[in-house]
């Protein structure tokens, strides 16, 4: 049995320079777990991981790829450990510090109260809540939210949003084999699922804040990806295509 109901995953590529302080900001809160989906990186990000796990026996788990293979495919590899763990809430969360560990148990109360399936922390109720961003990137970011609602009718403010908590159930109805995107597009496609299957989503409030160390991992091939996958996604809602088990996923 997992020490916790809850887990955190978080992905990294050479984050040397980042992770220690993100685990330990999520361990002080004392729950939840951690789990960490490492691209082989080459600055040993996993080794600081094993080394802080060491002290934390049962809250802190390495899944180490072969490679760099993409943020999607790294939070696929962490649903299903998360899912064949027994895990409950499983989380989502930058190993670069722009989400704040603080905000977590934010995001696991309404998922824990049973008042929603998906919880987001939301860059965009309340205002915009994005320190450090240029402002060429927070127009895109903006844009792509107007752009994703417009074509998907999804209703959610941050679209791309990657600081997220599931209950387990929505992981479960999903089909992740059939989840190919990575980047922004992996964010609104989990999120699209989720609510095409008629799970309840709730946005909360948080604080992002760019990251001051180490390198960003924003593409172009990143954005065009997220601009087909959208229409990619209304076109299967429409025809029929997109299905969970027996059920089929309407307009």
């Amino acid at each position: 049995m997992p020490s916790s109901s809850a887990i955190v995953i978080v992905p990294t590529f050479n984050e040397a320079r980042n992770i220690a302080s993100a685990l330990n900001q999520v361990l002080d809160l004392g729950d939840p777990d951690i789990l960490v989906v490492d691209d082989s990186s080459t600055d040993g990000t996993a080794e600081i991981v094993q080394t802080i796990g060491s002290r934390y026996p049962g809250r802190v788990h390495v899944l180490s790829r072969p490679g760099k293979l993409g943020l999607g495919t790294a939070y696929l590899a962490g649903f299903r450990f998360a899912l064949d763990n027994g895990y409950t809430y499983i989380c989502e969360m930058d190993a670069d510090l722009s989400h704040q560990p603080s905000d977590i148990p934010s995001l696991l109360a309404p998922v824990r109260a049973d008042t929603a399936d998906l919880v987001v922390g939301s860059r965009y109720i309340q205002g915009v809540r994005v320190i450090n961003w240029p402002l060429s990137r927070l127009i895109l970011s903006y844009g792509a939210g107007i752009y994703t609602r417009a074509i998907t009718r999804l209703p959610i403010a941050d679209v791309t949003a990657g600081f997220k908590c599931y209950h387990r159930r929505v992981l479960e109805a999903i089909p992740l084999e059939r989840v190919k995107s990575n980047g922004y597009s992996f964010q609104i496609e989990m999120k699209y699922w989720a609510w095409k299957l008629g799970f309840r989503l709730k946005e909360v409030p948080i604080i992002f804040i760019e990251r001051t160390e180490g390198d960003s991992k924003m593409s172009r091939s990143i954005v065009y990806e997220a601009a087909w996958k959208v229409w990619e996604l209304r076109f299967k809602a429409l025809f029929g295509r997109m299905k969970a088990g027996p059920r089929e996923i309407g307009q």
